[in-house]
C-alpha cells in the first residue's frame, strides 16, 4: 500500500449510513446488518469494523483497536479493503 493511499484513508472517520443498523445477534454470536432491503449475516471481523465506524474514530484507531482485539499486527491493508468493500455495498459514509 503506498504511503499516499494510507494517508488517504488514516484521516477518516467512517460512518454507518442511517439506513443501516448493526444488531448483535447473541443467539448466534455475531453481528448482522440490518437495512430495509434484508439482512446481511457478517463475519466476526466485519462485525468487528463496523461496530466502530460510529464517526467518532480515525480509521487508523480502529485499526489499533482490531489489532489490539485479535492480538495481531499488519491489519491495515485488510481493514482498508474491507471498508472499500463497505462502502462499495453503500453500508458506510
Amino acid at each position: 500500500m503506498t504511503a499516499q493511499h494510507h494517508d488517504h484513508y488514516a484521516s477518516l472517520r467512517p460512518c454507518l449510513r442511517t439506513k443501516f443498523r448493526l444488531q448483535w445477534e447473541g443467539v448466534r454470536d455475531t453481528y448482522v446488518l440490518l437495512s430495509p432491503d434484508g439482512t446481511v449475516n457478517l463475519n466476526p471481523s466485519a462485525g468487528e469494523i463496523l461496530v466502530r465506524c460510529d464517526g467518532t474514530r480515525e480509521l487508523d484507531d480502529i485499526i489499533g483497536e482490531l489489532e489490539d482485539l485479535f492480538r495481531a499486527s499488519d491489519l491495515a491493508a485488510d481493514v482498508y479493503r474491507f471498508i472499500d468493500h463497505a462502502r462499495q455495498r453503500g453500508w458506510l459514509d
